[in-house]
């Protein structure tokens, strides 16, 4: 154990027992949890930061958008505005959230998209407002405990799993490793596409030791072809300058170098709120360049710099991204169904 952690020990240790007793509250029903009459459900992880929650939520509408009427409820983590808010043609990622903006400008003609702090509150309002709602999608609500999902589905990324992590501020973790066993099942994120079957085995068996009933899947990013955003046509051979505020950017990074000549990668954090200044910045360097550049941001960001699109000079593109199995990817689509039929 590093000094750090040792000196942060006791106030994890206080911070674990909070959540522990927080926990045990709910489970004995000390604190209510509220079920609803249609099928809620619930995407989150143990962990701060990224996990590819909005990937998965995003698999969930393609598979489901089809034969239900399905509504995602977000918190709009980072949006200006406040309370209950049904996103439409009006909106942006400021009144919001990023992640919403993004769900919304994708499924807007198949899936509504809301966003709302207090879910308890949030969900019987859309069901009164949209009564045809069948399906409820939970983002990020793995702690959000005074909603009982029918199903709950906690994401843990290969590169930082659960069972390796401590609970804040030692670690990562919102809580307990032992959490992971109210999960209806498990799946690991982000993986390498060249993982084998030995280290999914090890991996399992790690997780059983926490939640020893849940089945677990692996799944993978699989990135999509340069999308434009400012309407420049996206030209190969071009070095390229990286523009991020994700979490967990070293994915992004390693798979843009893996394809292209990058010269630069403006990192910022997680939500971050791209001003004038930032895209003086990023033009200003690409300016410097020897030769010209394209700019590549994530999906993500992308709906933050739209507002910038008619005064971005250089070719801005996104590179889309989406969930997929490795191997058993039917097998996980019969437990949603079978969760939603029952």
């Amino acid at each position: 154990m590093s000094i750090l952690r040792f000196l942060l020990f006791p106030f994890a240790l206080l911070y674990d027992g909070i959540t522990r007793l927080r926990n045990h509250l709910y489970t004995n029903g000390n604190k209510p949890s509220v079920e609803f009459d249609r099928t809620v459900i619930s995407v989150g992880n143990l962990n701060v930061g990224g996990s590819g929650k909005t990937p998965m939520i995003e698999y969930l509408a393609r598979l489901l958008q089809s034969k239900y009427k399905l509504a995602i409820l977000s918190r709009g983590y980072g949006r200006k505005t406040h309370g209950l808010r049904f996103a439409g043609n009006e909106d942006s990622a400021q009144t919001v959230g990023d992640e919403p903006y993004q769900y919304y400008r994708k499924f807007k003609d198949h899936v509504l998209v809301t966003v709302g702090e207090d879910r308890v509150l949030a969900i019987p309002e859309i069901l009164h407002q949209q009564p045809e709602t069948d399906i409820v999608l939970l983002d990020d609500a793995y702690q959000h405990r005074a909603v009982k999902p029918q199903f709950s589905i906690l994401l843990t990324e290969f590169s930082r799993p659960f069972f390796k992590d401590y609970v804040l501020p030692m670690g990562m973790l919102r809580e307990a490793r032992r959490g992971a066993d109210r999960a209806d099942v498990i799946v690991v994120t982000k993986c390498p596409p060249s993982i084998s079957v030995e280290q999914q085995k090890e991996i399992t068996g790690q997780i059983r030791k926490y939640a020893p009933e849940q089945p677990v899947f692996f799944s993978v990013i699989e990135y999509g072809v340069p999308q434009p955003i400012n309407g420049y046509k996206w030209e190969n051979g071009r070095n390229i300058v990286l523009v991020s505020g994700i979490a967990r950017s070293k994915l992004f990074e390693a798979n843009a170098r893996s394809q292209f000549s990058v010269v630069h990668h403006f990192d910022f954090a997680d939500h971050h709120a791209y001003t004038k200044e930032d895209m003086k910045t990023i033009a200003d360097f690409c300016r410097q360049q020897k030769s010209p550049v394209s700019i590549l941001t994530t999906e993500k960001d992308m709906v933050k710099l739209l507002p910038f699109a008619e005064t971005l000079t250089s070719g801005w593109f996104y590179l889309p991204i989406e969930t997929a199995f490795i191997d058993n990817g039917a097998e996980f689509d019969a437990l949603i169904r079978e969760a939603i039929q029952s």
